[in-house]
């Protein structure tokens, strides 16, 4: 998730996250286990729009593996690295 923030390809935080949701973008939604309000605002519309959610880690996992402060919530923005990661994942 690193090299894709260094490649300008994620959104990260609340406001991030909502404005390209908004705008249909992403291709992958990664979520904080300990967010639990972030997991019931995205979860469903996600679902709506055919996003892929991986819950996994906490909030200051998710800010490290991306360089940044503690964050709930990351949309990866290219398709490429979305990919990549759910198939680490798997």
């Amino acid at each position: 998730m690193g090299i894709a923030r260094r490649a300008g390809k994620v959104a990260t935080g609340d406001a991030q996250v909502e404005a390209m949701l908004k705008k249909g973008k992403g291709f992958l939604l990664i979520i904080a286990e300990d967010a639990q309000g972030a997991q019931k605002k995205y979860k469903q519309w996600a679902s709506d729009l055919k996003l892929p959610v991986l819950v996994t880690g906490t909030k200051l996992e998710i800010g490290l593996s991306i360089g940044l402060s503690p964050r709930s919530s990351v949309l990866i923005l290219d398709q490429g690295f979305a990919k990549a990661i759910l198939l680490a994942r798997s």
